[in-house]
């Protein structure tokens, strides 16, 4: 009888588990991707070790290809400074423009500390008043006390009424087109749904669409003077004036037809196995709309919100100019008006913080786009 051979135990060696930190960073990339920063992907891929070769060639291109192209431009830039002239007025160099930056940074701080300086003395003040309202108040004389704590009241509300800063008119052009795009919005995807929902409505607002969809500002702001003038009477202090209001009632009827279009082509495009699986699941029309359209639609009616701003934005700027709202519209106006050489290098500063905001309200609705898109990716 043969032996039984007796085999030494087999030693499976451990497999490391996979490091977490770099799984994170690669889904931190892909996140970037999504909202639209996917030049800095690559970065946190090689910070995970993930392929650096090709994330280091993919860094040179996305950095290479646009930097000639910038300084390509700034050399027709510099070129133009020199070439392109008037009596009184020249294209300024790009070195003129950083200075006329410098000089409206440094305009805004001297603003923000005669501001300080200016509430600071009124809160002195109104101090003042205040104590001798507190003794007033302790002598007995009631009418006294009221009468100088009316006083302090008077100069504690009172506003520093400088000129405005840059900065302060780009605050007042981003919200003159919030107010205008959310309005457009609250006005569009409604429309939009009962278009897309009902042909013979869609028929009937589709002259009406047609008609004033490619109205320019220029034409609607008139009427949106008088309604506003009309209708809004705003008291001394109010936060809103009228002129904030026409320039966003104008950005309402400029850019409320994109999204409009797009979320009535969303809701009439919606795959009708949904809609059938609605009405076997006997949902109500609420829940149809809400549970199944709505979902369906939601990538369409963003890339119309998208256009809108984009619409909005640039709509903005004419609107401002023309109702005399104290924005980036504005500011270019009457900084035009100057007719110097340094008010043309503002005009340009201007010209590209027009530019990159426009940039960032796009990239935040192309994140968002990018965010309800169930397919594919969005340029």
């Amino acid at each position: 009888m043969n032996a039984t051979t007796v085999h030494p135990p087999t030693v499976v060696a451990a497999v490391p588990a996979p490091k977490r930190e770099p799984l994170r960073l690669l889904a931190f990339a892909s996140l970037l991707e999504k909202l639209g920063l996917g030049y800095f992907s690559p970065f946190v891929r090689m910070a995970a070790r993930y392929d650096v070769k090709s994330q280091w060639q993919q860094v040179v291109t996305n950095t290479v290809l646009p930097g000639v192209v910038i300084i390509l431009f700034m050399g027709f830039w510099t070129l133009c400074s020199s070439m392109v002239h008037t009596d009184s007025q020249r294209i300024p160099t790009p070195t003129e423009t950083w200075k006329a930056w410098q000089g409206m940074r440094e305009f805004a701080r001297n603003e923000a500390v005669k501001k300080q300086e200016f509430l600071a003395s009124m809160s002195t003040i109104a101090a003042k008043w205040d104590t001798k309202a507190a003794e007033a108040k302790a002598a007995g004389n009631a009418a006294s006390a009221t009468k100088f704590g009316e006083k302090a009241e008077s100069y504690r509300s009172k506003y520093y009424a400088g000129p405005p800063t840059f900065g302060t008119q780009i605050m007042t052009s981003l919200l003159t087109v919030a107010i205008g795009i959310g309005a457009a919005t609250l006005i569009a995807v409604p429309l939009g749904f009962l278009c897309g929902l009902s042909p013979r409505f869609n028929l009937a607002m589709n002259p009406i669409i047609q008609i004033f969809k490619p109205v320019s500002p220029l034409a609607w702001l008139p009427i949106v003077f008088v309604f506003v003038t009309a209708l809004y009477q705003p008291a001394g202090d109010a936060s809103i004036s009228r002129a904030l209001l026409i320039s966003a009632g104008t950005v309402t009827l400029c850019s409320l037809w994109p999204t409009l279009i797009n979320t009535a082509v969303g809701v009439a495009g919606v795959d009708r196995d949904y809609l059938n699986v609605a009405k076997v699941l006997k949902l109500n029309a609420f829940q149809r709309i809400w549970k199944i359209i709505l979902p369906a639609a939601l990538p369409l009616i963003f890339t119309g919100m998208r256009l809108s701003i984009g619409v909005g934005w640039m709509v903005l700027i004419a609107a401002d100019m023309l109702a005399q709202n104290p924005g980036l519209g504005k500011f270019v106006w009457d900084t035009f008006q100057n007719g110097s050489t340094e008010s043309m290098a503002q005009i340009i500063v201007a010209v590209f913080a027009i530019g990159f905001i426009g940039f960032v309200l796009d990239r935040i609705m192309l994140a968002l786009q990018r965010l309800v898109t169930f397919g594919g990716q969005t340029l």
